[in-house]
Formats: structure tokens, sequence, C-alpha cells
């Protein structure tokens, strides 16, 4: 088993065991409830990111949740690969483009589902309302700014 995987197993052995005493096999399933999903520190941007699986800064698959908080937006930038997003809660506000214009963007609700496609430029956040998103995707999903003032 490499380090990566040990480091996963450790990191999970406490959750598996609840799961087990919940009657679900720690072998077949693992699981972290709302109030055990680690969320790091608000970004600049007003974001706030909470690592599910893999890591977005290395090669591989990842799964990240995204929080933003209201009013907060990211400025133009792309990804380089695919990603996948879907929206969890609240409104997710979308733009594109190189030139930043919050109010151009067009408004997702919950239960959607979003492509970004590798090296799109874009821009996205929250307004009156917080929203939650899942993203998906293979790594490295590192974030290149591309804005033109």
């Amino acid at each position: 088993m490499n380090r990566r995987a040990l480091l996963l197993a450790a990191a999970l052995a406490p959750l598996s065991r609840q799961a087990w005493a919940q009657g679900v096999d720690p072998a077949a399933i693992a699981f972290k409830l709302p109030e055990q999903i680690p969320w790091g520190p608000v970004s600049a941007s007003g974001s706030q990111q909470a690592l599910l699986v893999g890591d977005p800064r290395q090669e591989g698959f990842y799964a990240v949740m995204n929080r933003w908080l209201p009013n907060s937006m990211s400025r133009p930038h792309f990804h380089p690969n695919d990603r996948f997003i879907t929206v969890l809660k609240g409104t997710w506000w979308m733009g594109s483009g190189p030139r930043f214009n919050p109010d151009s963007t067009v408004p997702v609700s919950a239960g959607s589902f979003i492509t970004h496609f590798g090296r799109g430029i874009h821009y996205d956040g929250a307004k009156a309302e917080s929203c939650e998103l899942l993203i998906v995707g293979q790594g490295p999903g590192t974030s290149t700014p591309a804005e033109i003032r």
C-alpha cells in the first residue's frame, strides 16, 4: 500500500468505525457526515474549499466542495482540464470571457450540472446568498488568471 493510500485509510478509520457502529460495513462504504467535512479557510475571493478525494493540485481524479460566501466572486481565470460542477445549494452566478463583468453573470440554481471546459476563461461566485458546489475533475486543476482590464 503506498503512502497516500495509508494516509487516506488512517483519515477514514474513525469514520469507518462509526459506519460499522451504524450497521454499514466499512469495507464496503466510507462516509462523512456534513459536520465532519473539513472546510478550509476563506480565500481572498470569498470562497472556502473542502477536499473530499484526491488533490486538485496533483495529477489524477479529485472531488472538492466549494462554498461561495454572499457577494463574492472570482476574477477571470481558466483551468487546464475540464471540470464538472453540480450546484448543491443556493444560486451560483457564472460569467465567461477575460473582462470581469458581474452584471452579465447568469444564475444557476441548485441541482444544475455545469461543465467548465479546459482553458475556457470564466469567473463565478455568489451574489445575495451563499452557494455550495461539488466540483470533480482530473488534476492538476490549478487556476490561471486571465483578466483583461
